[in-house]
């Protein structure tokens, strides 16, 4: 289960291996917060509090756009952060910088 609270809305949803944070959030109508999903714009920044270690990865797009103390902190780009199990449990939280 991945737990995912939007600007205005929390959803606790199904977790999908290969779909990233922000995918499972647009899949059950999350309000969080993106505009380019490719890992350049970083709205989608959030704060994972259980669970990294069941994502994939930090990815070349992450390490351009957040600083080496955010990812000490539990941030990842939501567009980034990839589910690598359908038995993932994970709670992440959307902070964007604006």
């Amino acid at each position: 289960m991945i737990e995912l609270k939007g600007r205005t809305k929390t959803a606790t949803v199904e977790a999908e291996a290969g779909l990233s944070i922000l995918d499972h959030a647009l899949k059950h109508d999350v309000d969080w917060g993106f505009s380019c999903a490719r890992g350049t714009c970083a709205r989608c920044r959030c704060l994972i509090t259980e669970g990294g270690d069941q994502l994939e990865g930090i990815t070349d797009e992450e390490w351009d756009r957040l600083e080496p103390e955010e990812f000490e902190e539990g941030y990842r780009l939501g567009c980034q952060a990839i589910v690598k199990s359908d038995q993932a449990q994970i709670k992440a939280v959307n902070k964007t910088y604006f």
